[in-house]
């Protein structure tokens, strides 16, 4: 994808969300859900529009999830991150890739750290994304631009982390559904079962199979 293409698209969704969504919302989570919820019919497309601007700039996207629980439920909630969070990470992989890689690689080709990396990633492109994207706990926005500076194509990176991310998306979509409930005074059986199944999540990487 061409630099001028990717920005003109990155300019375009950026005047979008701004002229519909007010830019204090973005740090407001519970100004936003209200203004989601009275939104109508935008409100799902300013949710995603906000999911892949936040996402490509490297904004910390779990708040997002969590209202995105809140206002649309589990099911919705999910596939609307899952979808936002993926393009955002594509953005992000773009702009690592055009704008930084030839500078990394010619400061740090010779570094132990990135030829592992690229090493890993040539080998076993989808198997990697996915093992990296399955645990909640990775730094979501930090892989997207690493990933970017290494070989990877844009196939298996793309559907490793639409893949990877859906388990840990559903757990806080949930988490945000089920906390709302709780606080309307509904009880806090799910919400206590989202946060376990968050914790299992987070201990997938220490799970090691065995030989």
């Amino acid at each position: 994808m061409p630099t001028h293409l990717l920005l003109l698209l990155f300019g375009l969704g950026a005047a979008v969300l701004c002229h519909y969504l007010p830019c204090q919302l973005l740090v407001d989570q519970p100004a936003l859900i209200n203004y989601l919820h009275m939104a109508g019919r935008k409100a799902m497309v300013l949710f995603l529009i906000a999911h892949v601007m936040a996402t490509a700039v490297g904004l910390p996207g779990t708040w997002l999830v969590v209202s995105g629980g809140a206002v649309f439920g589990l099911v919705w909630g999910t596939i609307l991150s899952t979808i936002g969070a993926t393009l955002g990470a594509i953005a992000a992989f773009y702009l690592a890739r055009l704008l930084l890689r030839h500078r990394i690689e010619h400061r740090f080709s010779q570094h132990k750290i990135m030829q592992k990396l690229n090493q890993m990633v040539s080998c076993h492109q989808l198997r990697c994304v996915l093992a990296i994207r399955v645990a909640p706990i990775s730094p979501f926005n930090l892989v997207n631009f690493l990933f970017g500076l290494t070989p990877i194509h844009l196939r298996p990176y793309a559907l490793g982390t639409f893949l990877g991310i859906i388990p840990g998306t559903a757990a806080y979509t949930w988490l945000g559904e089920s906390g709302l409930k709780a606080f309307r005074g509904e009880g806090l059986t799910q919400l206590m079962a989202a946060v376990v199944c968050l914790a299992l999540l987070s201990l997938l990487p220490l799970l090691k199979p065995q030989k």
